[in-house]
C-alpha cells in the first residue's frame, strides 16, 4: 500500500510516518519508479506506535515491540519490552512526585495568597442552632481529590460535612497559639473515625461525606494520605463558609478557626446541626445513630 493510504488507515500522518521509516521502524519497498510500498503488516506495527507513544513511551522506546511484531512474535513477550515497561513506569511515578509536589506548593502559595485578602463581608457568628433551616449559597472549594465542590449544589440525598478546628503534621508541633485549643488533638481522631465508619454512615443515609477546615490544601492533603480517608477535605483558608452563614469560629492568638460542629446539607438546605460534640473521636456514630432514624433522602 502507498504511504497515503497507510496514514488513512492508521489516522496518523504522512509526516510521522516519514519519521517512522527515518528510525528504522516501518520501513517501506522502493518500487522502481521511487515510489514507497508498505506491507500489510505496516498498519499493525504503525498502530503499535501510536497505542504506545499515546501511553507515554517515545518512539524510539517503542522499538522492541515493533520489531517483536515484525518478527512475527507477540509485542510485549519479550525481555525488552518488560524492561521498557518498567522504565517507563518508573519515569511516570517520578514525574507524578514531582507534579504532586509543584501542584501542592501552589495550593499552599494560593491559600496563603487568599488568606491576605480581605475576608468577604457576610453574616455574623452565629449561634450553631440557628443555622438550621438555612439555604447553603453556592460555595466552591478544591477539594483534596482535586475536585471542584459546590457546597451550594451538592445534589441529591443527604450530605455530611464535618467541620474541624486543625489538625497537625507528625513530628511538627501545633502553633503555639493552637496549643491551648480544646480538642484541637482530637481532629485526627474525629477524621479517623469517619473514615472506620465511612461505608456505614453512607448505608445508614449519608449520600456523601466532607471535612472542612480553615487549613491550607497542604495539611489536608497530607491527612489525607497519612489516613488513608476515603473522602476529600475542603479547604477554607478565607472561611466562606463563616462570611456566608455564620458558621461560628474563634480566635486562637493569630489564628481564625472553625468552631467544631457537623452540618447535615439535604436539597441545599442545612437540615441538622451537630453542636457541641463533647467526643469528637466517636462523634461518627453519633451522626450514624442521627441518620439511621431518619427517613431516606430523595
Amino acid at each position: 500500500m502507498r504511504v497515503g493510504e497507510l496514514a488513512r488507515r492508521t489516522g496518523t500522518t504522512v509526516r510521522a510516518l516519514r519519521y517512522y521509516e527515518a528510525a528504522g521502524l516501518v520501513v517501506p519497498r522502493r518500487q522502481s519508479n521511487g515510489y514507497r510500498e508498505y506491507a500489510p503488516i505496516a498498519v499493525d506495527l504503525v498502530r503499535q506506535i501510536r497505542e504506545l507513544t499515546a501511553l507515554g513511551l517515545s518512539v524510539e522506546e517503542t522499538r522492541p515491540f515493533v520489531e517483536s511484531l515484525a518478527d512475527g512474535r507477540e509485542a510485549d513477550v519479550c525481555a525488552a519490552a518488560v524492561a521498557t515497561y518498567r522504565s517507563a513506569i518508573s519515569g511516570l511515578q517520578e514525574r507524578i512526585g514531582r507534579l504532586t509536589a509543584q501542584r501542592d506548593s501552589l495550593h499552599e502559595r494560593l491559600d496563603a495568597a487568599a488568606g491576605r485578602l480581605p475576608a468577604a463581608p457576610g453574616r455574623p457568628s452565629a449561634d450553631p442552632g440557628e443555622l438550621v433551616g438555612l439555604t447553603v449559597p453556592s460555595l466552591e472549594f478544591f477539594a483534596t481529590d482535586g475536585r471542584l465542590i459546590d457546597l451550594g449544589a451538592l445534589g441529591p440525598g443527604r450530605s455530611v460535612v464535618f467541620v474541624y478546628p486543625l489538625t497537625g503534621r507528625p513530628g511538627v508541633d501545633l502553633p503555639d497559639s493552637a496549643l491551648n485549643i480544646p480538642g484541637a488533638r482530637s481532629s485526627t481522631e474525629q477524621a479517623s473515625w469517619f473514615r472506620d465508619h465511612h461505608a456505614e454512615l453512607r448505608s445508614a443515609g449519608a449520600a456523601r461525606v466532607f471535612g472542612l477546615s480553615a487549613q491550607s490544601t497542604g495539611y489536608q492533603r497530607e491527612l489525607v494520605h497519612r489516613l488513608r480517608l476515603p473522602y476529600p477535605l475542603l479547604p477554607d483558608p478565607r472561611m466562606a463558609l463563616a462570611a456566608a452563614l455564620g458558621v461560628p469560629t474563634f480566635g486562637a492568638g493569630d489564628m481564625v478557626l472553625y468552631r467544631r460542629l457537623t452540618l447535615v446539607i439535604r436539597d441545599g438546605v442545612i437540615e441538622h446541626v451537630f453542636h457541641p460534640i463533647p467526643a469528637p473521636a466517636m462523634h461518627a456514630l453519633d451522626v450514624m445513630q442521627w441518620l439511621a432514624r431518619r427517613p431516606p433522602g430523595p
